[in-house]
């Protein structure tokens, strides 16, 4: 099989560099396009020397149909307006889409849905294995344990983060929700300050940090009488979610239509 074409979004980002220059030493992909807003200080650049490489003859630009009509799939890290408008997009090339997009709306995941019948979706609040194993693993001690142990998930990124909890957290919440068999909508807790009262039982709580360049710590603390149980996962570079991205966009190569997850890329159901 030939090379599987692939365009980045947010090419000039920190997460779109690390992108290009793992498609670039990634057997069995290559780049076709990059993509970044309307008026941003990059466009017309080579993307390859941009993400530090020798010049790859791919310049980065801001109209995305030209780019997914002559590629097979397109890796999505931007803002959910774009994701969305993007999703749309892939659905009339019939492309593979995969969005590691975080602060994503209800309304938002309707239309991706949407998309999702014509077009091959993988999203995931995170693209990486660990994290991945370890939702599998909370989703398992929340049923386990039951609502005797109190769930709280905190999580730390960079100061230029702009979405929270993040996605990886929600992500870590809904896990833990679909193991106790509830809504995570309606049993969750989110920022506390004052005098809030004694703790919800049944709760799923959430603390955000922020601060430096931390690229995402996230623990899991299942908090019993007498004893707490701690489940997490730090991530040192974002090759590691570049190549988890990589890895969905080759899976999903061939699958039929429809919203996947990085849980069905991995086969951890």
């Amino acid at each position: 099989m030939s090379d599987m074409r692939l365009v980045v979004t947010g090419a000039a980002g920190r997460m779109g560099r690390t992108l290009i220059k793992t498609i670039s030493e990634t057997p069995g992909v290559a780049l076709v396009g990059a993509l970044e807003r309307s008026g941003a200080a990059d466009l017309d650049e080579d993307a390859g020397v941009l993400a530090g490489l020798p010049a790859l003859g791919v310049e980065i630009s801001d109209d995305p149909l030209p780019l997914l009509m002559h590629a097979d799939g397109i890796i999505d890290f931007s803002t959910p307006a774009a994701s969305v408008e993007l999703a749309a997009l892939a659905a009339q090339a019939r492309i593979v889409h995969v969005v590691g997009t975080t602060g994503l709306s209800e309304a938002d995941l309707r239309k991706l849905e949407a998309a999702g019948r014509h077009a091959v979706i993988v999203r995931s609040g995170n693209m990486s294995l660990g994290v991945n194993l370890l939702a599998a693993l909370v989703r398992q001690a929340a049923k386990a344990l039951g609502e005797d142990f109190d769930i709280e998930i905190v999580e730390m990124h960079h100061r230029m983060k702009v979405d929270a909890p993040s996605g990886t957290a929600l992500m870590l919440g809904e896990a833990a929700a679909e193991g106790r068999g509830v809504d995570l909508k309606s049993n969750s807790a989110r920022g506390r300050d004052g005098i809030t009262g004694a703790r919800k039982r049944g709760d799923i709580g959430f603390a955000a940090l922020r601060g430096g360049g931390v690229i995402g710590d996230h623990s899991v603390i299942f908090a019993g009488d007498g004893e707490r149980l701690t489940l997490s996962h730090q991530a040192e570079d974002r090759t590691l979610f570049a190549r988890g991205a990589i890895k969905a966009a080759l899976w999903a190569r061939g699958q039929k239509p429809g919203l996947y997850a990085m849980s069905d890329v991995l086969g951890l159901g």
